[in-house]
Formats: C-alpha cells, sequence, structure tokens
C-alpha cells in the first residue's frame, strides 16, 4: 500500500514537470525571432536575462531581495497577527454561542468586502506607511481562519464529546483533547486560504501605495512598459506563492498526522 501510494505521488511530481517543460517549450517556440513582440510577451532568454540583471543591479535603489523582503515583512507580520488572534477567537466562537453571536455578524460583514475597497479608509486612519498595509493584510488573512475554526468546532461529533465526560473529562480536557485536535484538519484549511489571500492582498497594496516590494516594483515596471521585469515580477509572486504554501501543507502532515489515515 505504502509503495503505491509512493508511485503515486511520484506520477503525480512527473506529470507536473512534465507540464512546465510543454509550457516553457511553446513560450519559446511563440516567442521565437520576435514572432511576437517582446513588449506583449518576452521570450524566456529575455526573462532570464533581465532576472539576473535585477539581481545584479535591483530596481530602482532597491536590490530584488530588498523588493521580496518587503513584501514579505508586511505578510509574515499580519500573518502571525491573524494566527495569534483568529484562532482563539474562533475556536472559542466555535465553541460558545454566545462568543459567535458576538464576532460571527462582524466578520459576516468584512469577509466578502474586497480589501480594497476599505484601503481607503485605512490610508485616512493610518497613513500610506506599512502600518496600514499590515492592517489590510491583518484584516484578509482574519476572515478565513476565523471562518475555519469555528466550522472545525462545530464539526466534531457529538459523540466524542460524550464519550470524553463520560470518562469523567472537564470542559477544559474535552476543549484540549478533542475539540482541539478534531479541529486542526479545518484550521490548516483556513491557514493555507489566508496565507494565499493575504499574499494577493500585499501586492495589491502594494500598487496603491508604497515604494518597495514586489507589487510596487511590476506597477511602477508597467509605467515604463517593461514587460520583462513585469513578467519577472508575476514570476517571483508565484513561486513564492507555492513554497509558502508548500511550508504550511509540511507542517500540515507533521502535525495532523492523522489526517486521511483510517
Amino acid at each position: 500500500m505504502e509503495g503505491r501510494r509512493i508511485n503515486t505521488i511520484s506520477k503525480r511530481y512527473l506529470i507536473s514537470i512534465l507540464t512546465g517543460v510543454v509550457i516553457l517549450i511553446l513560450w519559446t517556440v511563440v516567442t521565437w525571432n520576435h514572432r511576437i513582440s517582446s513588449i506583449i510577451i518576452p521570450s524566456p532568454a529575455e526573462m532570464w536575462n533581465t532576472f539576473l540583471e535585477l539581481l545584479e543591479k535591483g530596481y530602482k535603489g532597491h536590490t530584488l531581495w530588498e523588493h521580496l523582503f518587503a513584501s514579505l515583512r508586511r505578510l509574515l507580520i499580519a500573518y502571525v497577527l491573524a494566527v495569534g488572534t483568529a484562532i482563539p477567537l474562533g475556536l472559542l466562537s466555535g465553541y460558545s454561542d454566545k462568543i459567535r453571536a458576538v464576532f460571527e455578524p462582524i466578520i459576516a460583514f468584512i469577509r466578502p468586502l474586497p480589501p480594497l475597497g476599505y484601503y481607503t479608509i485605512i490610508i485616512l486612519w493610518m497613513g500610506i506607511g506599512d502600518s496600514s498595509k499590515i492592517f489590510l493584510l491583518y484584516l484578509g488573512a482574519f476572515a478565513p481562519i476565523f471562518v475555519s475554526c469555528v466550522a472545525g468546532v462545530t464539526r466534531v461529533k457529538q459523540d466524542y464529546i460524550n464519550r470524553a465526560r463520560t470518562l469523567g473529562a472537564g470542559k477544559r480536557q474535552v476543549f484540549f483533547h478533542v475539540i482541539l485536535p478534531s479541529s486542526l484538519p479545518d484550521i490548516f484549511v483556513g491557514l493555507r486560504n489566508a496565507m494565499s489571500g493575504a499574499y494577493a492582498t500585499s501586492v495589491a497594496a502594494e500598487m496603491v501605495a508604497a515604494v518597495s516590494g514586489i507589487g510596487w516594483m511590476v506597477l511602477d515596471a508597467s509605467k515604463y512598459l517593461r514587460s520583462d521585469v513585469i513578467f519577472v515580477g508575476i514570476i517571483i509572486m508565484g513561486v513564492t506563492g507555492i513554497l509558502l504554501d508548500r511550508i504550511l501543507l509540511y507542517l500540515e502532515k507533521k502535525i495532523v498526522f492523522w489526517k486521511g489515515k483510517s
């Protein structure tokens, strides 16, 4: 069984690699000998040269790593704050109807709003510095984590709780030994959704008001029709997003090691 599972995973990764190779070949063919203007779609060779140039010279006074670090620093600060507040409140809201009645309407109101829709208000309150961007990302990451935590708690089978109480477990023991472990798969779903949503929001926020960051670099390059810089920035965003998601997926497999096992 284990060997079959490893074989399935290997095939999946092989298919993913072949897909990437096919896309790269098609990209090279389409842009060969400038069949399509490099302003519209730069060739892979031009992209690679631009990437090396950005590594060596940077962009508008900041190195490529400084732009990436600026984006990740804002993201991680907001994400850690969201995790530290949304998980406790979400678990308590799922456990207590009264607490849920307080926070659920607020989250229901904020959740469907596009972050950039209320970003102008946040800028009026906090200015255009990093604090307003971090607060925007915090709001964007809070809702998915909160909703997943509530869903995780409410999905815990009542039978599990009753059995624990029959064995003499108190409320605290039921919460930490039954409800919390059973909620972890849903919590990690919320953590992954919050990370991807917050990262997308961070790029958009940098495009509105910033002087550094990958999102700002892409927007500034668009003013000068630097498609090569734009494409490099987009690829960096995508690769970084995949890596962040893989880190969370790795942590999920280590912490929720029983998930998917009978």
